[in-house]
């Protein structure tokens, strides 16, 4: 697997830690799900790496990204958009092929509406674009709660890895892909590794939730191509009839056989269909 370079580019605040595999070519950025890191996706998107610019960062309070993160203050999945909207100016490589599974590709629709002239294409997989019940209990949420009961702290990496393979929501994954997501997702630690997400940050993540999905389908100018899970999908009903009737012209695929953890079951089709966004004209 070709190995990218890891930058800190500077922010306001702290800095983004990105995986830059560098390359000519158009600028591809992917954006991961909420809890995991840019590491997580470095076995699916390598064999871009010769085909374009490819850049994978960690968003806010994940992986070794160091803007603040405080769960008991989080401004909502805005801050998601404007941060990788301030990334990809700072870069300098657009306009970009923006990529993105789950919560990263809800945040690459709303930085792409944020900042149009730097998005050529959207590439999204699975994202999260489904408004709560207004009466909802969000603290009661299964996912909230999974995430706050989720283990912090192992004595070492190769424990952290038996505790994954196999078992809950990877067990659909390739055991690289889960000592990607490791790798990029673990921290020094007093008692040995600590997850680089706090448990505490994922919850508030899911919690909040997205807002703004509609008026961002209304306000993108570029291609757009959305990929659902066969299974649990977290793409609402509604966004994809704002997609259908605001852009006619979008590519929107259900993805028979796959959970919401899509990507890591169908590594060839995320490949092919940046690989199509990248060829468009």
């Amino acid at each position: 697997m070709n190995e990218p370079q890891h930058r800190m580019i500077a922010l306001s605040r702290g800095e983004v830690h990105v995986l830059d595999w560098g390359g000519g070519g158009p600028a591809v950025h992917f954006a991961h799900a909420n809890g995991f890191n840019g590491a997580t996706y470095a076995p699916i998107l390598a064999p871009l790496a010769d085909e374009a610019r490819l850049l994978d960062a960690d968003l806010r309070g994940h992986g070794f990204t160091t803007l603040p993160a405080d769960p008991q203050a989080h401004p909502g999945w805005p801050v998601f958009a404007a941060d990788l909207a301030a990334l990809l100016a700072a870069m300098g490589a657009g306009p970009y092929v923006l990529a993105g599974h789950s919560m990263g590709a809800t945040s690459s629709l709303l930085a792409a509406a944020l900042q149009p002239d730097l998005v050529r294409a959207l590439v999204l997989f699975d994202p999260v674009a489904a408004n709560f019940p207004p009466d909802i209990d969000r603290e009661s949420l299964p996912l909230v709660a999974g995430a706050r009961k989720r283990r912090p702290v192992f004595p070492d990496a190769a424990a952290a890895l038996a505790a994954y393979i196999g078992r809950g929501a990877f067990k659909t994954w390739p055991d690289e892909t889960i000592a990607a997501y490791l790798k990029g997702g673990l921290k020094p630690d007093p008692e040995g590794v600590r997850l680089a997400c706090d448990p505490l940050w994922e919850a508030a993540n899911f919690i909040m939730g997205p807002a703004g999905v509609l008026e961002a389908i209304d306000a993108v100018r570029c291609p757009i191509a959305v990929f659902t899970a066969g299974e649990g999908s977290t793409t609402g009903a509604e966004a994809l009839e704002r997609l259908r009737d605001r852009r006619p012209d979008s590519r929107i695929e259900r993805v028979a056989g796959t959970t919401h953890f899509l990507p890591m079951e169908r590594p060839d089709l995320v490949r092919a269909a940046i690989r199509e966004a990248l060829s468009a004209r």
